[in-house]
């Protein structure tokens, strides 16, 4: 059953109602093709989810009933957090699309010294409009109760502070997956957390993280960590990091 996130102003709990509206519409009457007395799934922002029936459909609104609020459990057990350094092409968007598929809860981007893509400010709001949408579809499509959060390009300094309270904070660096014994494993690290804890990984351009980038992270509390014993690209190591979680975890 179809699933679309509906935005607190449009529930009206007391009738059981359900107003629908924006793009939603026309992938709806449009794309789906669904028809008066076809059911829905709606959800809240607050998580909750509403198995819903359409009563009327009108050019720019979608108006549903309430039938049954419904349980969930697909979200991880945790709060996983990337944050991904700039790569090129259109890496980006498979990053945050398998990411969401795979339970991340928020996106940092970062714009590393090694970066070769640089963030074009101009460009920027019609980019994160365009992230948006891609994390909104998996959220729904994977049967996630969020939209993961996206958040454009900012100082490595603003980023350590906005993750300073998260319970284990990794960064995955080449150079310990080069070793033949490293201090500390990412599935060590993965022992620690518990249910609704937070972690978040830190995660480098195609050309590696900065041993400069490193040393600020550590001094965060950020510990590196080899993702197995092989170097992968940047596009692989956050679906990596998550796909572990899972495992660890559900």
């Amino acid at each position: 059953m179809q699933r679309y996130f509906v935005e607190s102003a449009n529930w009206d709990k007391e009738t059981n109602k359900i107003q629908i509206t924006g793009n939603d519409v026309h992938h709806i009457s449009r794309v789906m093709r669904n028809e008066l007395g076809d059911e829905i799934i709606c959800i809240h922002p607050d998580q909750t989810i509403a198995r819903c029936e359409i009563r009327k459909i009108e050019s720019d609104v979608i108006y549903c009933s309430i039938i049954s609020i419904e349980l969930n459990q697909y979200e991880l057990p945790v709060y996983a957090t990337i944050i991904q350094a700039l790569p090129k092409g259109d890496k980006l968007e498979l990053i945050i699309q398998k990411g969401t598929e795979l339970g991340a809860s928020k996106f940092y981007l970062y714009e590393s010294e090694r970066s070769i893509v640089k963030w074009n400010k101009q460009k920027a709001s019609k980019k994160m409009t365009r992230y948006k949408k891609i994390v909104k579809e998996a959220a729904e499509q994977s049967y996630r109760e969020i939209i993961p959060e996206i958040y454009e390009p900012s100082s490595l300094e603003a980023i350590i502070e906005a993750t300073k309270n998260y319970s284990v904070k990794l960064v995955a660096y080449e150079e310990e997956a080069k070793k033949d014994q490293t201090t500390y494993t990412f599935s060590e690290e993965l022992q620690k957390l518990r249910k609704n804890d937070e972690i978040v990984i830190f995660i480098g351009p195609e050309g590696g993280i900065t041993s400069e980038e490193v040393d600020i992270l550590k001094t965060a509390d950020f510990i590196p960590v080899k993702l197995g014993n092989r170097i992968l690209r940047t596009e692989t190591a956050s679906l990596y990091a998550l796909s572990s979680i899972s495992y660890q975890f559900e």
